[in-house]
């Protein structure tokens, strides 16, 4: 399955600038945004993979649009799923990858 290359696009637009360094690397079917060595975010066919840490995680999936990541039929602990239409705005997207790069930075 592709990964979704519009939102890959708009998430290199949000990432790139003054932050962290960015290095960008296909994974998982999607393309994985990693900052200081570890995924921050990826875009994925139908959404967003976001780290957000195992502390925060439950919170958010009681309080946002997130899902549980599932991979191979198994949940990703400290990891959620936002569905594209969860993402469409500029600053959805960006509130995400901040909790996403927020996460990276202190694994």
């Amino acid at each position: 399955m592709a990964y979704d290359a519009q939102l890959a696009a708009r998430v290199r637009a949000i990432i790139a600038g003054d932050g962290p360094p960015v290095l960008e690397k296909a994974m998982f079917g999607g393309l994985a945004f990693l900052v200081a060595g570890k995924i921050a975010v990826a875009a994925m066919a139908g959404g967003l993979l976001v780290r957000v840490g195992a502390a925060r995680a439950e919170q958010l999936l009681r309080t946002t649009a997130a899902q549980p990541m599932e991979m191979g039929g198994r949940t990703m602990r400290g990891w959620v799923h936002v569905d594209g239409e969860h993402v469409s705005s500029r600053q959805q997207l960006a509130e995400w990858i901040d909790i996403g790069i927020a996460a990276a930075a202190s694994a």
